[in-house]
């Protein structure tokens, strides 16, 4: 039995990849998508398989009738709307943060916990951080085999994650940069403080920033407290302990993560690699050249257009024989967000 969708936030850059991802995966549809969006993008219509759907504005009576509400309109918006969808009948796959930390709002990874998309009381599941979600799929295979006790994770995140915005400044700045090459060389100072930024705390082109989202507590940010909290709750380890450092990267998409992860067991880089061989949703790409080689390693570049999430530089660490050191990159526009969000509604879709 085909489902009827509707993507609150079409117009965006994961509203945008979710239209994609619905048509490509062939999604059971019961009829023609609702597209919603913010009163100005009223009217506009938007390609869908083989036509368009107009774009409608959101409204209560907008969710009549909808399976299944695809949101990614920001936390504003699914706090106001996401409740009213739940309530005349929809199953609202959030993309936000707005419900992650919500005790009665399951957090899913399709292929690391989805048992836990039936437990949604308030008829809402939300979809993890781009970054937590990448990890996990990492995480969760060698939390089986070895029960994981800490991780220390520096993420390099793309411009993409701040959305079109951020992936339209980073491309911006990297055309007038060119033309300022030699003083990248002379006096990089000057070219930082001759851009206005907007999306991000700095010139991100050609650079790298120590800043990726908002100042919270402890002087840590929101996308780091992210990798904390979510991790525990996915993997439900509330006592995992996570020290974590978000970086914001001159990458248009694709995040990858530097992380060390400490387990209960001895781990070795034969049985990890043995283990994430068999994960769900991951490919290994990690050579064995002899020293001296260069070994194959995966890229944020490489990831992006990529629904596995990759892994490679698997090794073990120097100093503890129960810690196990590797890169993992996934698209934070698929994996990270649309893709995750439509193969959950595939996980509903097939309860009915």
């Amino acid at each position: 039995m085909g489902a009827r969708i509707a993507i609150v936030g079409a117009t965006g850059a994961v509203g945008e990849e979710m239209r994609r991802q619905l048509t490509r995966r062939d999604f059971p549809l019961d009829t023609e998508p609702v597209f919603l969006a913010s009163e100005r993008s009223a009217g506009k219509r938007l390609p869908f398989a083989d036509g368009e759907v107009e774009v409608r504005a959101i409204t209560p009576e907008a969710f009549d009738g909808v399976d299944i509400a695809l949101f990614s309109a920001g936390g504003d918006r699914s706090r106001q709307w996401a409740p009213v969808a739940a309530e005349r009948g929809a199953v609202v796959i959030d993309n936000s943060s707005a419900f992650r930390q919500d005790e009665d709002v399951p957090l899913v990874v399709s292929e690391v916990n989805p048992e836990a998309i039936t437990r949604r009381p308030r008829g809402i599941v939300a979809n993890p951080n781009c970054t937590t979600m990448v990890l996990m799929v990492a995480a969760k295979p060698l939390h089986d085999a070895f029960g994981l006790t800490e991780m220390v994770a520096t993420s390099y995140q793309a411009a993409g994650g701040a959305g079109r915005t951020g992936i339209e400044e980073l491309l911006a700045q990297s055309r007038a940069m060119l033309e300022r090459a030699d003083e990248l060389v002379t006096d990089g100072a000057a070219v930082e403080a001759g851009v206005d930024p907007e999306a991000f705390s700095k010139a991100l082109a050609f650079n790298v920033l120590a800043h990726c989202g908002s100042f919270t507590d402890a002087r840590y940010t929101d996308e780091e407290w992210k990798l904390v909290r979510e991790s525990r709750k996915i993997l439900d380890l509330p006592a995992l302990r996570v020290s974590p450092t978000c970086v914001r990267v001159p990458v248009v998409v694709g995040h990858a993560i530097a992380a060390r992860m400490s387990f209960t067991e001895p781990v070795d880089r034969d049985a990890a690699m043995a283990t994430l061989a068999g994960a769900p949703g991951l490919v290994v790409e990690d050579g064995t050249g002899q020293e001296g080689e260069a070994l194959a390693y995966p890229t944020p570049l490489a990831s992006a257009g990529t629904d596995d999430v990759l892994v490679g530089r698997v090794r073990e660490d120097l100093a503890d024989p129960h810690s196990l050191n590797l890169w993992v990159v996934g698209d934070n526009l698929l994996k990270g967000a649309a893709l995750n969000t439509v193969q959950l509604a595939e996980l509903v879709a097939a309860e009915r």
